[in-house]
Parts: C-alpha cells; sequence; structure tokens
C-alpha cells in the first residue's frame, strides 16, 4: 500500500537529470505531488557523482542537435545556477591542442561548429599564444574555449534536492522502482522492499539503467546501455603546476570519448584521462567489479557486436593504456611533454552510459520518448550535467499536456 495518496508524478532516478526534472516540475506547479525514487541511499551516487566535473560549452555537439542547443544554453544556466546558490565553480577555460599538421583540419571544425552552436568567445590560437595560455603544452595550434569552466555536480545535484523540497516534492532514497503497471485509475509502482506507490504519471530517468527502468514501464526501448568505465588518474601535487586549467587532444569525431585530458577539479586536483574500457557491471568502478547478469545481457545484443567489429582496434588501445601506465604516459606527453610516470597517482573512475542501437551505432545525442503516461529519457551523455536544467525544462515542456486540465 502506498503511505500517501496517489501522486501527480513519480520521478524515477535521483541523479542531477532526474532532480532537475523534478526542480523545475515543483517550481513551475506549486502544490503538485511529485515524487523522486531513488535506488540508492543518497541522490547523484553514479554518473552525476563520478564525472569530470567539467561545465561543457557545446563545441563538439552535431549544431542543430539537442545536445548542441542544451549545452550551450544549460552552460550559461549552470554558471548562474551555480551564483545564484552560491557553489563554488570557475570558468576557466580549456584549449584543445592539434600537436600534429594533421589535427588542423578537425581543429578548424570544432571552431566552426563552435560559432554554429553559438559558442562565444572561441578562437583559434598558434604555438607562442598556447604557451601563454598553458606554459607546458606543446603544439601545432590550438582552439581556445574560454567559456568552459569547472564545478562539482555533487553540490549542484544536492542543491536541487533541496529547492526541490523546500517547493514541496518528497525524494525517497533506498527505494528501488522495479515495476510500473498501467491501470485503469493511474501507474502502479512496484518498489523493492517498500510495497507499492501509485501515480497518475512517471518520469523515469534511470541513467544507467535506463533501458531497464523503461522495459519495467512497458516500452521496448529501440536501444541498450552498454557501460564504459572511465578510469582517472591525477597529478600529484607537487607537480600540478604542469597545468594551469584544461587541456584536451583533437577528438576523433567517429568516437564519443574526448581522448585522454588534463583537467582541473574545482578543489585544485588535475585529474588525467580517462581510459574508456568496457565495464563488466553497470555500476562497475574497478575492474575487478563484475556482475554476470550484465555481462551477459551485452553480450548478448547484437548490437554490441556491431559495434565492437566496428571500434574494436579504439577498444584494445584503451585497454592498453589502462594496464600498461607507460602508454597512458606516452597519450599525455603528446599534450605535456614534461609529464612522467612518477607524476602520476591514481584517481577515481565513472561508469558512462552508453547507449547502442541493434545496429552498432553510438548513440550521440539525447533521447526522450513521451507516452501517454510515461516519459522516458533513455539516453542523456555528456553533456547532460551541464545541460540539466535544459533538459529538465525540456521534459517538463512535455509534461504540460499532462497537467493542463489542473492548471
Amino acid at each position: 500500500m502506498s503511505e500517501n495518496p496517489i501522486l501527480d508524478i513519480a520521478i524515477i532516478g535521483g541523479g542531477i537529470v532526474g532532480l532537475a526534472t523534478a526542480l523545475t516540475l515543483a517550481q513551475r506547479h506549486r502544490g503538485l505531488g511529485i515524487t523522486v525514487f531513488e535506488k540508492e541511499a543518497d541522490v547523484a551516487q553514479h554518473q552525476t557523482g563520478h564525472n569530470s566535473g567539467v561545465i561543457h560549452s557545446g563545441i563538439y555537439y552535431r549544431p542543430g542537435s539537442l545536445r548542441a542547443r542544451m549545452a550551450v544554453a544549460g552552460s550559461e544556466r549552470m554558471v548562474a545556477f551555480c551564483a545564484e546558490h552560491g557553489i563554488p565553480y570557475d570558468r576557466c577555460g580549456k584549449v584543445i591542442v592539434a600537436t600534429a599538421a594533421a589535427q588542423i583540419p578537425a581543429l578548424e571544425e570544432l571552431a566552426r561548429r563552435a560559432e554554429a552552436n553559438g559558442v562565444t568567445g572561441t578562437r583559434l590560437v598558434g604555438p607562442e599564444e598556447l604557451k601563454e595560455l598553458e606554459p607546458y603544452a606543446t603544439g601545432v595550434r590550438a582552439l581556445h574555449v574560454p567559456s568552459a569552466g569547472i564545478v562539482d555536480y555533487s553540490l549542484v545535484a544536492q542543491k536541487y534536492r533541496e529547492l526541490f523540497e523546500e517547493a514541496g516534492g518528497r525524494v525517497r532514497t533506498g527505494a528501488e522502482v522495479t515495476a510500473v503497471a498501467d491501470e485503469s485509475n493511474g501507474l502502479r509502482l512496484e518498489i523493492r522492499g517498500h510495497g507499492e506507490a501509485r501515480s497518475r504519471h512517471v518520469i523515469a530517468c534511470g541513467g544507467l539503467f535506463a533501458d531497464r527502468v523503461s522495459i519495467a514501464a512497458g516500452l521496448r526501448p529501440p536501444l541498450k546501455i552498454a557501460p564504459f568505465r572511465g578510469e582517472y588518474s591525477a597529478l600529484v601535487p607537487g607537480k600540478r603546476y604542469l597545468v594551469r586549467n584544461m587541456i584536451y587532444p583533437v577528438a576523433n569525431p567517429a568516437f564519443p570519448f574526448l581522448g585522454v585530458h588534463f583537467t582541473r577539479r574545482i578543489n585544485g586536483a588535475i585529474e588525467v584521462g580517462p581510459n574508456a574500457v568496457f565495464a563488466f557491471k553497470r555500476q562497475g568502478y574497478r575492474w575487478r567489479d563484475v556482475s554476470l547478469g550484465d555481462t551477459l545481457d551485452i553480450l548478448g545484443y547484437v548490437g554490441f557486436w556491431r559495434m565492437a567489429a566496428r571500434y574494436w582496434r579504439t577498444g584494445l588501445g584503451e585497454m592498453y593504456r589502462s594496464l600498461h601506465k607507460r602508454a597512458m604516459v606516452k597519450e599525455l606527453q603528446k599534450l605535456v611533454p614534461a609529464v612522467t610516470a612518477q607524476d602520476l597517482e591514481r584517481a577515481g573512475s565513472g561508469v558512462r552510459a552508453q547507449a547502442l542501437d541493434r545496429q552498432g551505432k553510438l548513440i550521440e545525442d539525447f533521447h526522450i520518448v513521451r507516452e501517454p503516461r510515461v516519459i522516458h529519457v533513455l539516453n542523456a551523455p555528456s553533456p547532460a550535467a551541464t545541460a540539466s536544467l535544459s533538459i529538465g525544462e525540456a521534459v517538463a515542456d512535455m509534461a504540460a499536456a499532462w497537467l493542463a486540465p489542473r492548471l
């Protein structure tokens, strides 16, 4: 039995996207009965709490895509939100560095995308000006992106929760929704170990479990989540002077990862990485974290094998760098030659929810599906944290038709 009357909206998932959506709805529609159901003991425990903390500018994404539009708008919203609520952030900027002449056309394409997407202030610079921005970096040309920044997204998510609860919403932690049944008088949510709850509508923001949550809610999703672990090291404190802010390589446009790079964290640490390797568990933050069920689930999906056939060389390279520190150092030295193996210490890791379709295509854009009673956020890759308020507004707009009779 439910301990409360029927909810207006139940939100499954207490990551930054679910909380931003909850906050937007609660502030727009005071008095609406909204509850966020999160299976962990606290919110923001996975992708939100295990990312690089970068406020992305929106230069990488295809012009006109949801990611491009929401990243650019979301970056400004994020900076304004942090300033308003006293959350530490730094719009420190970054450089994307071409280390060989062959990379310059791809760098120039990024500059064109930045202009098309409305990212202001970006400019191409030569080796001398690169040295002024990052004295220890080396390259033949670079793209300076002054609007990029850094923040702790766990703090942002906690502030979303605080404001949501002040607006009358409720967050239930330790409440894993295992099934959603569509009944004549609404939706019945089965909650592991806590009975059930009832709601008129559901918004599913499952993150690493987005496909499984959608199946539990009766949808046959056109994709499957493949977990990829991003492994980070960090410069030892005495070598942090080698990097002022953020230094990125020119990424392979065919692959959704940005390559091994240097990122200053809001606490002053300089992280390097990530290596992007397949995770044998959806919440597998270490090599020894293995789930037979998760592994067999993805290995039984034809799209995984089609993707592997396309990117196996890249995948082997990522695994090699994960297991061999010298290989990682070699990549880093292309950007900052002074870095040595002795300068690195082990840091954290995160798991990315990479959506694949049956053809093995890596789904790059945000993917949201609206049904009569359920909205499914099926794919919200980076820059979802940066764009969380924009995503929350978009989902709230989609939910407006549900609420129109009540307004």
